[in-house]
């Protein structure tokens, strides 16, 4: 029992001490687990306030869960880590063709190369076979493998290989079904994915910039007058490829390209061109080269100097701005004394029958001249407004009646003049008997007398014309 109770003892004393020492061996790991969790959490609302949320192009007939299923989830640190291991141990069939694609076109296997190009003939010569091409690789490349795998021939140095029996795939299947499985975290394999996605990256990266730098220029117009000619010799090229496209014996030019590009990598072909360069004919050979380097060089010269000629030359650009006339009318209203007292400047001519007129409506606009803006996104191109001295044309396009034309002089368009409108004048007047009637009041209609003279209405205006011209303005993209 003692014995039993000290063994007890001790297992006590242990138990006890071991939370103690997880707790200083594992609590470090938990507690840093701890800290990165919590900075995700902050980088993520950072983000979360720096970047702008999605806009869902989601009907507000949709039922909650359905547009939550057609919503796209919001950025997450925790997620884009998941989502790239995911990606990253499914990686391996991607590099896998690559490397096959690869081993194709530098001949690591003959027999394989010269059954692609076999394959390459036939469809170049029949392209009706490309559509029995996708099957073709499934039966071939997919379905007898997986059945190979299920059904395996018998192995070297057994009772059937001795006997020389043949294959057979009768009976049940002797091999599990071959399946692609993602690898495991931190393996071999998964670092190699990694490091190839790395690389893959940074070729992208390089091949982007030098679209950027070298092909980009060219179409956003950056320098119009190039941009200009390449959409020029663009649209050319579209008529002319429509037109003579049928001529061009394309069967045989993909097939005469695939075997140059493909046979210029045979390592026979690569060795035998290094010995031309280094054997007897190695000098002479180069020496034609470089004959044939410079003629190339200086044909390129003289292809650029005549494109920029060209460009120079025939490509003229309108570079003056977009231009239109605009228009303000003065109106000026008669007081109680006959006088004409200006009243605003208004985009409409305010005649008799105008819809504003008949509604009653006051005329809008601005009182003075210099407040007068240009339409938005126009800036003015002449410094003063001009009169428009042909007031007749104006009246007649815009068809308005009822108003006394001025041919001659300030150019002023009257209304004709009211016989109502004149008793309420006056009627005014008489309640308002510290104002004098008008002075040099002919009782000649409009008609009778000539431009400019006899009764006026209580509004006359005349019309004012000036050039703008559209803003210019230069927008950067990122």
């Amino acid at each position: 029992m003692a014995d039993t109770n000290d063994i007890s003892a001790s297992a006590t004393a242990a138990d006890a001490a071991t939370p103690t020492q997880r707790q200083g061996l594992f609590g470090g790991l938990a507690a840093l687990r701890e800290r990165a969790s919590i900075q995700d959490r902050l980088v993520e609302r950072l983000l979360a306030q720096v970047m702008p949320a999605e806009d869902g192009e989601i009907s507000f007939t949709l039922d909650e869960d359905v547009a939550n299923a057609h919503r796209a989830p919001e950025f997450s640190l925790g997620t884009m880590s998941y989502n790239f291991r995911r990606f990253n141990a499914r990686a391996g069939v991607l590099f896998q063709l690559q490397d096959l694609s690869e081993s194709l076109m530098e001949w690591q296997h003959p027999t394989q190369t010269l059954s692609f190009l076999a394959v390459y003939t036939f469809v170049c010569l029949d392209p009706h076979l490309l559509a029995a091409l996708p099957l073709a690789l499934l039966v071939l490349a997919v379905l007898i493998p997986s059945f190979l795998a299920r059904h395996p021939a018998p192995p070297r140095g057994t009772l059937s290989s001795d006997q020389g029996v043949g294959y057979s795939a009768a009976g049940p299947p002797l091999a599990p079904p071959v399946t692609v499985a993602p690898v495991r975290e931190l393996s071999r394999d998964f670092v190699k994915n990694m490091r190839r996605l790395q690389n893959q990256m940074g070729g992208f990266v390089t091949a982007h910039d030098l679209v950027v730098e070298k092909v980009l220029p060219l179409t956003n117009f950056s320098d119009e007058a190039l941009s200009s000619a390449v959409f020029l010799a663009a649209v050319v090229g579209v008529f002319v490829a429509a037109t003579t496209a049928h001529l061009v014996p394309w069967r045989f030019v993909l097939l005469a390209g695939g075997w140059a590009h493909i046979g210029a990598a045979n390592p026979y072909v690569i060795q035998f061109v290094a010995d031309v360069k280094a054997g007897s004919f190695g000098d002479l050979a180069a020496a034609g080269m470089d004959k044939v380097a410079a003629e190339a060089a200086e044909g390129g010269d003289k292809a650029k100097s005549f494109a920029d000629r060209w460009v120079a030359s025939d490509i003229i650009l309108d570079s003056a701005p977009e231009a239109r006339e605009v228009e303000i009318f003065e109106l000026q209203r008669k007081t109680r004394a006959g006088e004409w007292e200006p009243w605003v400047f208004c985009p409409s001519p305010y005649d008799p029958l105008s819809a504003a007129r008949v509604a009653g409506d006051r005329p809008g606009g601005t009182r003075f001249f210099e407040d007068v803006a240009p339409p938005e996104s126009w800036e003015w191109s002449e410094k003063k407004w001009a009169l428009d001295l042909w007031s007749r044309e104006w009246v007649e396009e815009r068809i308005i009646t009822g108003v006394e034309v001025e041919t001659e002089g300030e150019r002023w368009v009257y209304d004709m003049y009211d016989e109502d409108e004149d008793a309420l004048r006056r009627s005014r007047v008489v309640e308002h008997p510290d104002t004098t009637a008008p002075k040099n009041m002919s009782h000649t209609s409009w008609e009778e007398g000539e431009d400019g003279t006899g009764l006026k209405g209580e509004w006359r205006r005349r019309r004012w014309v000036r050039l703008v011209k559209r803003k210019t303005s230069l927008v950067g993209y990122e």
